[in-house]
């Protein structure tokens, strides 16, 4: 009869989560971050006195958003320690999205900061002010071998975390901003153009607006329960469908946990008479093998189980269209063979 007992089939043990593995530890990712904090902490004390006695924007633009590197990296440690507490009571998940939240943090800030400095920025442009061009370049020069320090301690961190990578993203910019105000600098000793600051923090602004925008549209997607890039729902029920003893697969959901952890769940029926405990092993094994789904929901009822036998006739004539088997099943029903979705 129907797989209540084993139909709800959790993926676990040694393949149990195939697509969340990765080369790095967390604690080798918390040392790579903690080490970048240290050095952008640092510098960021003595950048801001630089920034005032220069009177460069840039300067002082590239301390806050050092500031919100540093915001990011601490939100990025504390969301891997909750993120690594194990599910109890009512969260069935145990705190996975913080890392999450902390990804969407480090976009808005990032956007928000982009706002206030391309308004500064605007306003320099109109009227500039006196700019200390050597002290600029020299403070710039430091700023990215620093920046590049702490990139690369971040890229040596699991980057297929969202979390990590907004704070990736957040020193990666600071990097550019480094670069930009060097360039603008050296135009500012040349040639006296004092708006050159503003333009080269328009640039980095560009730049912030993009990688906020890239983390807040990735960690809402996971938010809203969107399938993870990459995964057509369709093409996957269609998969599962065509699959040897399956007559349809609806109520199907495909969804991210958390970074490289998706998930899906299922109603499966099955023909009469199938044997409902090999199918759900073979989808799962499927689902693991060529989608890194390794943590699978499926239920598995046999076709007519829970209708009366007057349906259950017209279900097993050839021409008949099996009948929704859910009171209110979500999304489109997947058959073997050509249909619509």
């Amino acid at each position: 009869m129907g797989d209540h007992g084993h139909g709800h089939g959790h993926a676990h043990g040694a393949g149990g989560h195939a697509g969340h593995s990765h080369g790095v530890s967390a604690d080798a990712d918390r040392r790579w971050l903690a080490i970048a904090l240290t050095l952008i902490t640092v510098f960021m004390a003595a950048e801001v006195a630089v920034g005032i006695i220069a009177s460069s924007l840039a300067l002082i633009s590239d301390a806050a958003h050092m500031l919100t590197d540093a915001a990011s990296i601490v939100l990025a440690l504390v969301a891997m320690r909750l993120s690594a507490r194990p599910a109890r009571g009512g969260f069935t998940y145990g705190l996975k999205r913080a890392e999450i939240l902390s990804a969407q943090a480090n976009g808005l800030t990032l956007l928000l900061l982009g706002a206030w400095l391309a308004y500064e920025a605007v306003r320099r442009l109109i009227s500039p002010p006196e700019v200390e061009g050597g002290l600029m370049l020299a403070t710039a020069l430091v700023g990215i071998a620093v920046n590049l320090a702490a990139t690369w301690c971040l890229s040596k961190a699991n980057r297929s975390s969202l979390n990590v990578e907004g704070a990736y993203q957040h020193i990666l910019n600071d990097l550019f901003a480094f670069i930009g105000t060097a360039v603008a600098a050296l135009i500012v000793v040349l040639t006296g153009f004092a708006r050159a600051d503003a333009i080269a923090t328009l640039v980095v602004v560009a730049l912030m607006v993009k990688a906020g925008y890239g983390l807040v549209r990735d960690s809402g997607r996971i938010f809203l329960e969107a399938a993870p890039a990459g995964f057509d729902p369709d093409a996957i029920g269609d998969e599962l469908a065509g699959q040897p003893s399956v007559v349809e697969i609806h109520d199907l959901h495909v969804w991210t946990i958390t970074s490289g952890e998706p998930a899906l769940s299922a109603h499966v029926l099955v023909e009469p008479g199938g044997d409902c405990h090999a199918v759900r092993r073979h989808l799962q094994h499927l689902l693991r093998a060529r989608h890194g789904i390794g943590h699978a929901t499926l239920q598995v009822d046999h076709l007519g189980e829970d209708v009366d036998a007057a349906d259950l006739l017209q279900i097993t004539t050839p021409s008949a269209e099996p009948p929704e088997h859910c009171d209110d099943a979500h999304g489109p029903v997947h058959r073997p063979g050509p249909h619509e979705h």
